[in-house]
């Protein structure tokens, strides 16, 4: 039954659960945000939805370049190198960049008359995210509920999981991960050295993937 809206980034884990919830989605968003990587894995979301069938739409949230301050947007700082767990990472943060999106989601998933809105957290991103975390899925979900005449739903199925979990789900399904873009410089190569580059890296190693990824040679 088709009662979903997917927020779907062009990213491993959101397509991840675009093949594996497929039968269920209806309609797959992606937010033009102004992120340095929009341009690069957008049209990879696209790829997806079109070999899917399903229907893919792309909303600008373009404000943010000009009120909000993160490295991840297009005149930001520098996109830190190294591992998610350090510090320096959290220049990278949106302020609330999930809880507007799945809001707009939300209004979209009313408007269609579906009952849930999914996400592609996972555990990884709950050390430096705090709009990925359990608490937030928990607390969105139920204001979503209490705010739509439809009882609207969060659905994060991945939120427990980690990458490599997510990755070995993909593997299974038959992804072929070089389709999917993680760097947050958005150069035309992965960097290898930013945080998400190496997530993926650590990821495909741990599921037994072989990684297909163009790197920048580092």
């Amino acid at each position: 039954m088709k009662d979903s809206v997917l927020i779907l980034s062009g990213g491993v884990d959101s397509v991840t659960l675009l093949y594996d919830e497929q039968e269920r989605i209806a309609l797959a968003i992606s937010f033009d945000y102004g992120s340095k990587h929009n341009a690069r894995e957008i049209p990879f979301a696209r790829l997806h939805c079109e070999r899917l069938g399903i229907r893919h739409i792309v909303i600008p949230l373009d404000f943010m370049t000009r009120y909000f301050q993160s490295s991840l947007l297009k005149g930001g700082d520098e996109i830190p190198e190294g591992h998610y767990a350090d510090e320096n990472m959290r220049s990278t943060v949106v302020p609330f960049r999930n809880g507007i999106m799945l809001s707009i989601a939300v209004g979209i998933a009313e408007s269609n008359g579906l009952s849930y809105v999914m996400m592609a957290n996972h555990s990884g991103d709950h050390t430096i995210y705090p709009d990925c975390t359990p608490q937030f899925v928990n607390a969105f979900d139920a204001a979503a509920s209490a705010g739509t005449f439809v009882t609207v739903h969060l659905r994060s199925p991945y939120t427990n999981l980690t990458k490599a979990d997510i990755a070995r789900k993909g593997k299974s399904l038959g992804i072929d991960y070089s389709e999917t873009w993680s760097c947050y410089k958005g150069g035309a190569h992965h960097c290898g050295v930013c945080g998400t580059c190496v997530e993926r890296k650590e990821a495909f190693a741990e599921a037994g993937i072989v990684d297909k990824t163009a790197y920048d040679g580092r």
